[in-house]
């Protein structure tokens, strides 16, 4: 494994068919605070870690008004503006009464807001990628898909995906606008979500799984990732990503951290190479967690 690993090695997807990015990106959710609520504990690591993602060939950078709120956003425009070359794609939707509570909502006004709030924050004209971080069942999904499908139009948001969503979900949402992505919880023991990225494959649209360094008790000492990590001379949490990378050519796995080191054991997944029956076996023991 390179000693200045690359996002480069894991190839590349076209989001919405037209922004090239390298399949490995960065989830900037964790520099923020506990919680998820206001500034990280320290803010020069976080910072240093933003500076230091697209020096890896990391070009796809996922972020949320709610993550904070407004924290990760505005560090990444401190620190990465005016972006050149990276696909900055944020979520809107969710509001943040305090610290590790999240409410979806999904009032127009309030979608709309969402989008205006984040092209001031990032500092930009068009957001290239923004999220619906869910859909309200308090609010008729079609007035919310209506409101962005408007939105689209306007030139505010240039491609639209959704987070934590089903296979219907993403039909419906497709009647107003195309579905470039789709973000739902994702990894090598929670495949809750295998439908939905059977459908996505199908459809050419970007799987974005969160929380994919999950592995439950599968790196124990003498199980097949422990096994398979010592074997490729890297660690579990970099087998794991090289799994999701091995799963699909539409999956986009967004591991975050506010560590330079753990960014860049991130980033080395993307050289990991599974082989066909290493991927077999870690399959099949994470169908069995699951």
């Amino acid at each position: 494994m390179p000693s200045q690993p690359s996002a480069a090695a894991a190839g590349s997807f076209k989001v919405g068919g037209d922004i090239e990015v390298h399949r490995l990106g960065f989830g900037a959710m964790r520099v923020t605070g506990k919680g998820v609520w206001g500034d990280p504990v320290d803010g020069k690591a976080a910072r240093e870690t933003l500076r230091r993602v697209p020096e890896l060939g990391v070009d796809l950078i996922d972020t949320a008004d709610s993550y904070g709120p407004f924290v990760s956003e505005d560090m990444l425009r401190e620190t990465l503006h005016p972006y050149r070359g990276l696909l900055i794609a944020t979520k809107g939707g969710l509001a943040r009464p305090g610290p590790g509570i999240w409410v979806a909502l999904g009032r127009p006004e309030y979608l709309r807001q969402c989008v205006l709030m984040s092209l001031r924050r990032l500092r930009v004209e068009r957001i290239d990628l923004w999220q619906l971080h869910r859909i309200d069942p308090k609010v008729p999904r079609d007035e919310q898909f209506e409101v962005i499908a408007a939105m689209r139009k306007e030139g505010l948001i240039r491609h639209v995906g959704l987070s934590e969503v089903g296979v219907e979900e993403i039909e419906a949402a497709r009647r107003y606008f195309p579905v470039a992505t789709v973000q739902n919880q994702y990894n090598l023991v929670d495949r809750k979500s295998e439908a939905v990225l059977t459908h996505c494959e199908a459809q050419g649209i970007g799987f974005i799984p969160w929380a994919p360094l999950a592995f439950g008790e599968l790196a124990k000492a003498g199980g097949p990732l422990a096994k398979t990590a010592a074997e490729l001379k890297a660690t579990p949490g970099q087998v794991v990503l090289a799994w999701a990378l091995k799963r699909s050519k539409v999956m986009l796995p967004i591991p975050g951290t506010g560590s330079v080191d753990h960014l860049i054991e991130n980033v080395g997944a993307a050289s990991v190479a599974l082989s066909d029956a290493a991927f077999a076996a870690l399959d099949r023991e994470g169908r069995k967690a699951h």
